[in-house]
């Protein structure tokens, strides 16, 4: 596969070829050259986009790592979208309000979001009045890599891929008179959905035993520190500076419940895709593009130097690179190095979204009472996924054929608790479940 081009080389324009009179033979051999100075293709495909500007948010997370370095290393520049923004939201509230918005309205284009959003959102579940505001999924930004973090007041239960051990700790707390709050940060988001599947996996109701609250990325730790939750679920860096303030413990990633999970999405307004097809394709390319670097081992510390600057997570860089490397302090006496537990963001097929993966959230969705039982996934998930332009852009970009999945389809998943969950009946995955919503 060709890698990233050399964030050094300047994008010549239509109007370069055009004006620098060389005549016909002499633009098809600077054309060539200028193809050999951007491996993948990006100019040939990327070069003339319809407009030059897109506006996407993000959440402060490693996750969206994709987005960000795009804009810090040139990526957007090259594929003709100098004047990309990637604007932090405040929570994820904030992402939808402004996803539905657009930026015309001062809102966002798209975001780094949680896989179940745009269902959510494009079917109007989570939106003002319930209006239905369609959003298209065009790429995974990354696998794995969020950790469910329990206070310091639980160390000695053992609690940890286990959640069983705090039923009766819980139990006794709220016996004392005293609530059970465990926080995520968006219902029916993928922090709710993990949250909510190692609970129940433990014999403990999401709904019945604790009270569940809603709480930003970044206010986690500090919520924490004050005592106003018990457990929570959420994306690096926060997990690990828990761990480094010594207010709490990781219980288990998310890795270690499902491996190779599918986590954010690039989330785009399916208006924006319909009327601009050009740059679309150019962003998916320049995020592509993005996710090959981050994905390289010899970029990881330059990468958590990125995350970690004031303008985007303003933390300190331990903050984030013990994680992303895979090199886990679990706060409970446990440090793990080399796990493979790290976030990834490319190798293996990360970047494409499989129609699977999202089938998987949209039945615990349904589990959980978010979507009707009578719902049909494979009809929401064609309508929201768009694995095709994935594809289209990769062709153009020149990833190998190899590093292009043949089905939309990874399989048969299955679960830390041995649930195994078929995308060709969720039916039956879901009545294997003990706890939940639906019958």
């Amino acid at each position: 596969m060709s890698g990233p081009p050399s964030t050094g080389a300047r994008r010549l324009t239509r109007r370069d070829l055009l004006t620098s009179g060389v005549g016909l033979a002499g633009t098809t051999a600077l054309v060539a050259a200028t193809q050999a100075a951007f491996p993948g293709g990006a100019f040939a495909q990327a070069a003339s986009p319809e407009i030059s500007k897109v506006v996407l948010g993000y959440i402060a997370l490693t996750d969206a790592a994709p987005l960000i370095v795009a804009k810090e290393k040139g990526f957007f520049d090259k594929v003709g979208l100098g004047e990309a923004v990637v604007t932090k939201q405040a929570s994820w509230g904030a992402t939808r309000d402004n996803i539905v918005l657009g930026s015309e309205a001062n809102g966002i284009d798209g975001a780094h979001i949680l896989t179940p959003m745009p269902y959510l959102i494009s079917t109007g579940k989570v939106t003002q009045n319930n209006v239905p505001a369609p959003i298209y999924i065009l790429s995974r930004l990354n696998y794995d890599s969020q950790g469910i973090s329990v206070s310091n007041e639980y160390k000695d239960t053992g609690a940890g891929l286990d959640s069983s051990p705090l039923k009766e700790a819980f139990a006794k707390k709220q016996a004392a008179g005293k609530e059970v709050k465990v926080a995520m940060t968006f219902p029916g988001g993928t922090h709710d959905l993990w949250l909510r599947y190692w609970l129940a996996a433990g014999g403990i109701d999401p709904d019945k035993d604790v009270s569940t609250i809603v709480v930003p990325p970044p206010q986690m730790v500090a919520n924490m520190k004050v005592g106003n939750m018990d457990a929570f679920c959420v994306g690096d860096p926060w997990n690990e500076q828990l761990v480094n303030q010594g207010i709490g413990f990781t219980a288990c990633t998310t890795g270690e419940i499902w491996a190779r999970h599918p986590e954010k999405v690039l989330g785009v307004r399916a208006a924006f895709v319909d009327k601009y097809p050009k740059a679309t394709k150019a962003l998916l390319m320049a995020v592509m593009q993005a996710q090959q670097w981050c994905d390289k081992r010899e970029n990881k510390k330059e990468l958590a130097t990125i995350l970690g600057k004031r303008q985007w997570f303003n933390v300190p860089v331990a903050d984030v690179l013990g994680r992303l490397e895979g090199d886990i302090n679990y706060g409970n006496g446990r440090v793990a190095k080399g796990t493979g537990l790290g976030m990834k963001f490319w190798a293996g097929g990360v970047s494409y979204p499989y129609k699977s993966h999202d089938a998987w959230f949209v039945a615990e969705d349904i589990r959980w009472g978010k979507f009707e039982p009578t719902t049909d996934i494979d009809r929401l998930v064609d309508k929201v996924n768009r694995e095709d332009l994935w594809r289209e852009a990769a062709k153009s970009l020149g990833v190998a054929e190899a590093d292009i999945p043949k089905s939309t389809s990874r399989g048969k998943e299955t679960f830390f608790d041995g649930k195994v969950f078929d995308p060709k009946d969720p039916s039956a995955y879901l009545k294997s479940l003990a706890i939940k919503r639906v019958a």
